[in-house]
């Protein structure tokens, strides 16, 4: 009995029921107010605009860091891209010497040592004008400067003797005191040593890229993932084409405007038109900067020794020169090999210039037409993949196309 009566007492006890989810519930959620997004309040075009301004930063940043990596080893880049502009204009003769029966090895040794072997039989040419006509230069300098001061005082400029003097005292302040100049042949003895040291690297770099390039470039490209392999394989040779077009045809127009101004200055008297025509010569593979620079020269040093007149002609001669590079040398030689805008151009020669000094200056329209092939054939390449995979149906009722197709096939 008292069991039955505890039995009964637990069945009449009430108990706490949960409330199960129904109409009333659904209620209660639909009837709290939503948290609206954050994401949603911000206008498309913001956000647009956000989303391409932090992949910029992060581009912006890598281009950094680059460049900052480049600049601590500036001198190894420099070498190594001399001696790749090298290579490009010494590697037809290798492989000329190479069918013709000569081992690779000898091949690349005969063409390096005449290679460089003119290259400084050029520069002690160049040298040994300089140091023998030095002596005559100071005369005729020294005598054009006071032809010059007589020509201003007398000219409607109305310029004053006391403005020349403060100008020549100016020049001498900028040159320094004792001290300054020993400082400054010491900051010299460091550039040579820096110079020397890369022309031993452009040398040995030359070397090892014309006996064993093709090794170097398969080894290169192991380290690209396996999916761009492709793409960059073949991208390779068209980047190879392109910086020995400019390397052949920047040459053979350096050489054409120093043999037609270096004959002007002579024939007008002009004296070391022999080591003008080799500076406009070396200054020729800066573009656009270079020709203005080493005409300048050829001007200065007219104006100086010759007179007004001659100076007058010197400028004509190497602005008709100038001219006829740039409407007809340039593009029948070069052609579409190389096709940069001007403005990249300068662009790049005064970054170049920013970064690595005049070397930087020498290598950077090369790169940028190299980059520039380089990146359009890339481009074609993925559309090229982008039309296969497209085009090729799915296999085994697989799903081989875009995201899109997916969702077709799904539905």
């Amino acid at each position: 009995m008292r069991r039955a009566g505890r039995a009964r007492t637990r069945t009449t006890r009430p108990t706490r029921r949960r409330p199960r989810p129904g109409a009333a519930g659904m209620e209660v959620q639909r009837a709290r107010p939503r948290t609206p997004d954050p994401a949603g309040a911000v206008p498309w075009g913001m956000r647009v605009a956000a989303e391409a301004a932090w992949r910029f930063l992060v581009l912006a940043a890598a281009v950094w860091v680059l460049m900052r990596v480049i600049g601590s080893v500036r001198l190894v880049v420099l070498a190594f891209v001399v001696a790749l502009l090298i290579t490009a204009l010494l590697e037809p003769t290798v492989s000329r010497l190479q069918r013709r029966g000569l081992p690779r090895g000898l091949a690349t040794a005969v063409t390096a040592i005449c290679g460089f072997l003119v290259l400084g039989l050029v520069g002690w040419f160049v040298v040994w004008q300089v140091l023998d006509n030095v002596d005559s230069l100071s005369g005729r300098l020294q005598d054009g400067v006071e032809q010059l001061k007589q020509w201003l005082l007398q000219s409607p400029f109305h310029v004053t003797e006391k403005q020349i003097n403060d100008v020549a005292k100016n020049l001498s302040d900028a040159i320094g005191s004792t001290s300054q100049i020993t400082s400054t042949g010491l900051q010299g003895v460091t550039v040579l040593a820096e110079v020397l040291t890369g022309m031993l690297l452009t040398m040995f770099s030359t070397l090892f890229l014309l006996y064993d390039g093709r090794r170097i470039w398969e080894w290169t490209l192991k380290l690209v993932p396996a999916e761009a392999r492709p793409g960059v394989a073949s991208a390779g040779p068209r980047a190879w084409r392109t910086l020995t077009a400019y390397a052949r045809g920047t040459m053979i127009v350096a050489f054409i405007d120093a043999l037609f101004i270096g004959v002007g200055i002579y024939f007008l008297g002009v004296p070391l038109a022999v080591p003008i025509g080799v500076v406009i010569f070396l200054s020729s593979f800066v573009p656009l900067v270079g020709a203005v620079a080493s005409g300048a020269i050829a001007v200065v040093v007219a104006l100086v020794t010759q007179g007004v007149f001659t100076a007058l002609m010197v400028l004509v001669v190497v602005l008709l020169v100038q001219q006829i590079e740039g409407h007809v040398l340039q593009p029948f030689i070069l052609g579409q090999a190389v096709r940069v805008h001007p403005l990249a151009v300068v662009l790049a020669v005064a970054t170049g210039g920013l970064v690595a000094g005049i070397g930087g200056a020498v290598v950077a329209v090369p790169l940028v037409a190299v980059v520039n092939t380089v990146v359009g054939h890339l481009h074609a390449h993925v559309g090229e993949d982008e039309q296969d995979a497209t085009a090729v149906p799915a296999l085994d009722g697989e799903w081989s196309g875009r995201p899109a197709d997916r969702t077709h096939d799904e539905s």
